[in-house]
């Protein structure tokens, strides 16, 4: 009789789930991280390689799961979700001017980040109830399921996450076969409705936008955080200032440099050949999940790997553009890379999705 403990049912147990071309890269990507967070805050690095051990467990546990069981979770993970968000809106702390957080007693939570892989999980599921039969009354309903919550994390507001949200629902919609012709539609009806959602937009928020636009009219103010990381990437140059000697980084030029403008260290210290370097990481890392979403069996666990590798891209492209100068400032963080336990568990989540969507990708499902 084999023993439980035996090496071949603890590498079953323990290893056989995780993807090791997907681990790697993610490997690669924390070594690098650490390194930089080492530089840029590293009476901080303890409690990020605390987030880290957390993360790796919520992983595990994620890649153990089979699709079949998260199609089971969608609904109710949405629902509850959607309840916390309304929770927020009536009873939640204000910090700051942004009411985010629900203090339960013993802990405060920030129901918006469930949203991130509730929504894309909720809309497989849904996509998938229907794969037989997709029309646009299935594509109108899919977009309100995806409105409701981005409109309630909007509100708060917390503009960063809501992009994040809107746009993990809407490469679920557009991976089930939204047309291109609806999509020219949008966009167009996106660009008449300018005007409207400039008027809904908070004032710090429209001041983003002009900051963006002129971040010299107020060096000293608004502009201050944009044109200080721009300085910081830019001076990096082709090898960088080598690590630890970030001038604008460790004279504290640069603002929440070890979370949200962590990229402006990295180009400081690593220069042009240290963000190649993560671009190709990154590069990697989107290109294994894709080829997961590629072989997986149905449609859910297609849209979810799908929708969870384009949101890395998001996740990346928004961070690294607001950091240049090139997009406004909403408070998202460089994925893998930036400080933070909520962000970083989040991420760790998807990863362990895809790997069960890889681990079962031969599995006939229903």
């Amino acid at each position: 009789m084999t023993s439980v403990f035996s090496p071949r049912e603890l590498w079953r147990r323990l290893v056989a789930p995780i993807d090791p071309a997907l681990m790697l890269i993610v490997g690669l990507l924390l070594g690098y991280a650490l390194l930089v967070l080492a530089s840029a805050s590293s009476d901080r690095l303890n409690t990020q390689l605390i987030n880290l051990g957390v993360a790796l467990v919520v992983m595990r546990i994620a890649a153990q799961i089979p699709p079949q069981r998260l199609m089971h979770l969608a609904l109710p993970l949405y629902i509850g979700g959607l309840l916390l968000l309304v929770a927020v809106a009536l009873f939640g702390d204000v910090t700051k001017g942004a009411r985010r957080w629900l203090n339960l007693g013993f802990m405060r939570i920030q129901p918006s980040e469930i949203m991130k892989i509730a929504m894309p999980l909720m809309l497989a599921w849904y996509f998938q109830k229907h794969e037989a039969l997709l029309r646009w009354k299935e594509y109108v309903f899919a977009a309100l399921i995806l409105a409701a919550p981005v409109a309630l994390i909007a509100r708060q507001p917390d503009l960063g996450t809501a992009i994040l949200v809107l746009a993990a629902g809407f490469y679920v919609i557009f991976l089930a076969g939204l047309s291109w012709k609806v999509l020219a539609t949008l966009l167009l009806g996106g660009l008449a409705s300018l005007p409207v959602l400039w008027s809904l937009l908070h004032d710090y928020q429209r001041n983003r936008i002009l900051t963006l636009l002129d971040p010299e009219a107020d060096p000293l103010g608004k502009g201050f955080h944009i044109i200080q990381s721009t300085i910081a990437v830019g001076s990096g140059g082709i090898l960088g200032k080598g690590w630890g000697n970030g001038t604008q980084t460790h004279l504290e030029f640069i603002p929440e440099r070890h979370t949200d403008f962590i990229f402006a260290v990295l180009s400081e210290e690593f220069g042009l050949i240290g963000n190649t370097f993560l671009l190709a990481l990154y590069a990697l890392l989107i290109g294994r999940g894709l080829m997961i979403a590629g072989n997986a069996p149905t449609l859910f666990s297609r849209l979810m790997a799908g929708s969870i590798t384009l949101i890395f891209f998001t996740y990346a492209l928004v961070n690294m553009g607001m950091v240049s100068g090139v997009l406004p400032v909403v408070g998202v963080p460089l994925p893998f890379v930036s400080y933070g336990g909520t962000a970083l568990v989040t991420l760790f989540l998807g990863v362990g999705i895809l790997m069960s969507i890889h681990k079962n990708r031969m599995l006939v499902q229903k």
